[in-house]
Order: structure tokens, then sequence, then C-alpha cells
């Protein structure tokens, strides 16, 4: 007795489909492995923290909320790293623009940039001056290593420090100076001030 035809018909669909779903299944494996060959080759990208861009004889200002400059951060070479969204500076010059404020420029021979938390991190030979104004006394700090928070306008070190205000001078290990406040506290030392003049 022959078949039906509607039979033989419903028979090739069901093979049709099958062997569609089997295409699409090899199809999804293949896109599957490339996704996943795509994500391992970005975490040895960001291993390596390789960096995406390199710039020489820099300059960038950093402006404040209301659209005013905050200070500017120059140096010979940028290099910055995407994965943590840092920069590594050689011969950085860091300088406050604050109108409200004495003017304080910094120089070190490297700079390590956060730029996620707006710290800076100073090492070898760093150097902070700022100049006498009508309310204060010219300034000058020289220590091997500092850390400058740079929306608080703090600087601090855990260092041996030297610290020339006037013509005092303070000698000490581990620093905190605010610009802001325009104080700053130091950790065990000496400080030496001139004699008093004869009135």
């Amino acid at each position: 007795m022959a078949r039906a035809p509607y039979k033989r018909t419903a028979h090739r669909w069901r093979l049709l489909g099958l062997m569609l779903l089997a295409v699409f299944c090899a199809f999804g494996s293949f896109w599957l492995v490339q996704v996943m060959e795509g994500q391992a080759d970005d975490a040895r990208v960001n291993l390596n923290n390789d960096p995406d861009y390199i710039v020489d004889n820099f300059s960038f200002v950093r402006m404040s909320v209301d659209g005013k400059p905050r200070y500017v951060i120059s140096g010979e070479r940028l290099t910055h790293r995407p994965a943590d969204n840092s920069s590594e500076i050689e011969k950085p010059v860091v300088q406050s623009l604050a109108v409200d404020k004495p003017p304080m420029t910094t120089t070190a021979n490297h700079a390590l940039v956060d730029q996620n938390q707006n710290r800076i991190e100073l090492t070898g030979n760093v150097d902070i001056r700022r100049p006498a104004s009508g309310t204060s006394q010219a300034l000058h700090i020289r220590t091997e290593a500092m850390t400058i928070l740079t929306d608080d306008e703090i600087a601090r070190t855990d260092k041996p420090v030297q610290m020339t205000l006037g013509s005092a001078t303070i000698d000490a290990v581990g620093a905190t100076v605010n610009n802001a406040t325009q104080q700053a506290r130091f950790g065990q030392g000496r400080a030496t001030y001139p004699p008093r003049q004869a009135r």
C-alpha cells in the first residue's frame, strides 16, 4: 500500500528542520568561539597595560566646575595607559591657577597621574615653590616623593622634607601642606627660626 503524499511531505519538512537546526548550532558555536577568543585577547592587552598614546612636550589645563582653570600640568613626555586610566610623566611641572590663592609651582623627575582619583604621585627631586603674597611668606619645599591631591589642593609625603618659609627652615620626616587653607603640618623634626629683630 503506497504512502499518502502528505506523509512524505511531512517527513521532508522534519528533515529540513533538523538540518537547519544543525546549521544554526554550528554557526552559533563558531560565533561563540570567536567572541571568547576576542575577550581573551582584550584581557591579554589589559594585563599588559600597553600605552594607547604618547605625547611629547605636552601641556593640559584642568578646569573647575565653574569653567575656570584650576591647574596646568606640563612635561617632556606623557604616556597614557588605558587599563587603569593612568599617565606617566617625565619632568612634570604642576602649576596651580586659582586667582584667590597664591600660585604654587611643583616640579619633579617623574609623575604618575591617577585620572580616576585626581591624584599625582611625584618622585625624584620634588620641588614646590610658592611666592610671597600680601598675606603669606614665600614657601619652598624639597623632598624625594610627594602625593598631590589636586582637587583638595593638598600635598603630602612621609619622606624626609625640608621647608623654607620666609627666613625660617624646618627639617622633618613627613609633611602635609594644604594650599587651600595655607597651613602645613610636619612630622618629627627640627625648626630653625631667625632671631627676632630689636624694636
